[in-house]
């Protein structure tokens, strides 16, 4: 069966663009609101922090849970307590600031592992040929999710501060409907509490690329000022390193679909490692444009052959788990890459997404045939 009409994925695909839009829309909606009832932008900014640490923390052990119930059984209700806690959160808009912070734990605690319970559902919805193909497609839509997301709180913000809060309430909602019935069952042989170690260490190396990239991208799109400055170039030039990169991240994911092949990791990881280094060495507008152009290109598909590998060796019952952790492992990624933007010379900082490079690629070296394209992983 073809992707395109795949009815199964367009449903499953829809429901997660649901799921993630909320999450996009957060920033600049926590910010308006604030501004609006305190007059200062601040809080805005602590809500979002707690809400992340919030979804970070809790995404492990709610996937656990996932795990137990069943996605398909589980996301719903996640998502409605998502859907409740923006919509109690817009109605409360007007309470002191510690009530707002602990009203923003209830979407950072059910919000945590949406993305790992709908990535468990993906197995069940396409098969393993079309997975490859499946994940690139999905990492162009979401593309332009991340990009549409403050776009339309901007305009919805035109309507009143509290409706892009009302509207991510609904978006939720809409997702929960949307969330497709699995048809796998847990593999019984697995239905144990405890993974082989053999196991864990298969998994290791696809962590540290989930790592990598969180760490690399956040140095190109927190820094695009600084990174035009240093050419010497206007604030106004900073929005084309973001284009490029996004672009070039879009390129990368449509030929990774249109091939429809898991690839070597490997070479995507020299593709991070080759532009961070032309990205610190300074090498003017070529360098700079050239650098981000082939991280760009080298992130969709290094996300997909991760996605695709990790499936391959998580148990069938620890998946949403599993998957949680990846994507909370990329964020801490992001997170720390993001830190040393601000703290250390900007030279400095894609030198730490080339070391976690060096480093994955090296785990994978040591054992390609339990890590690279396999079917399968035995422990």
């Amino acid at each position: 069966m073809s992707l395109m009409t795949h009815r199964a994925y367009w449903r499953w695909s829809a429901g997660v663009q649901f799921a993630r839009l909320p999450a996009t829309m957060a920033p600049l909606a926590f910010t308006l609101l604030t501004t609006a009832t305190t007059g200062s932008y601040r809080l805005g900014g602590v809500l979002m922090s707690v809400y992340v640490a919030t979804e970070m923390v809790c995404a492990v052990p709610v996937g656990r849970l996932l795990d137990r119930v069943g996605p398909s059984r589980g996301l719903p209700a996640l998502l409605l307590l998502t859907a409740a806690g923006y919509a109690v959160l817009a109605l409360a808009a007007d309470a002191p600031a510690p009530v707002l912070v602990a009203l923003v734990l209830l979407p950072g605690i059910a919000g945590g592992a949406l993305s790992g319970g709908f990535r468990t559902l993906l197995a069940d919805t396409v098969d393993d040929a079309l997975l490859p193909r499946a994940i690139s497609v999905d990492a162009m839509i979401m593309e332009g999710v991340l990009v549409g997301g403050p776009a339309l709180v901007a305009l919805l913000d035109v309507a009143g501060t509290f409706v892009p809060l009302a509207v991510m309430a609904a978006v939720s909602v809409a997702a929960a409907v949307l969330v497709p019935r699995r048809r796998g069952e847990p593999d019984p042989v697995e239905s144990g509490d405890d993974v082989p170690a053999a196991r864990l260490r298969a998994y290791l190396p696809w962590l540290c690329c989930a790592f990598t990239v969180g760490l690399l991208l956040s140095t190109i799109e927190v820094a695009p000022l600084p990174l035009v400055q240093r050419l010497g170039a206007p604030a106004a030039a900073a929005p084309v390193v973001i284009a490029v990169l996004s672009g070039a991240s879009i390129a990368g994911s449509a030929l990774y679909a249109w091939r429809g092949r898991t690839g070597d990791p490997r070479l995507f990881l020299a593709g991070f490692m080759a532009g961070g280094l032309a990205l610190a060495a300074d090498l003017g507008w070529p360098g700079l444009v050239g650098s981000v152009a082939v991280i760009g290109g080298c992130t969709g598909p290094l996300v997909a052959t991760t996605s695709v590998n990790l499936q391959h060796v998580l148990p069938k019952n620890r998946r949403s788990a599993g998957f949680s952790l990846s994507f909370t492992v990329q964020a801490a990624g992001f997170g720390l890459g993001s830190l040393a933007v601000g703290v250390l010379p900007l030279w400095v900082t894609p030198l730490f997404g080339v070391f976690a490079a060096a480093i994955a690629g090296a785990m994978l070296v040591r054992k390609p045939g339990r890590s690279i394209g396999t079917v399968s992983v035995t422990s």
